[in-house]
């Protein structure tokens, strides 16, 4: 199954998207949280070949990240 990384949702200069495929969830996983502890980048999201995403809190949670109180 593919993974697809997305993020930095706005175009860059030459007009292409930032994407990243993966060929499995640990590495696409791995990836995410790296991009998220940058802090450099507005939105990162990853997506399956089936169809499913996950972003924003969901994407924290499946990262492991537990909701401050």
């Amino acid at each position: 199954m593919t993974y697809r990384i997305s993020y930095d949702q706005i175009r860059t200069v030459d007009d292409i998207a930032r994407t990243e495929y993966y060929s499995n969830e640990h590495e696409a996983l791995h990836r995410a949280r790296e991009l998220l502890e940058t802090a450099d980048h507005e939105g990162v999201a990853v997506a399956d070949s089936a169809g499913n995403s996950w972003g924003g809190f969901r994407l924290q949670l499946k990262l492991g990240y537990t909701p401050v109180e």
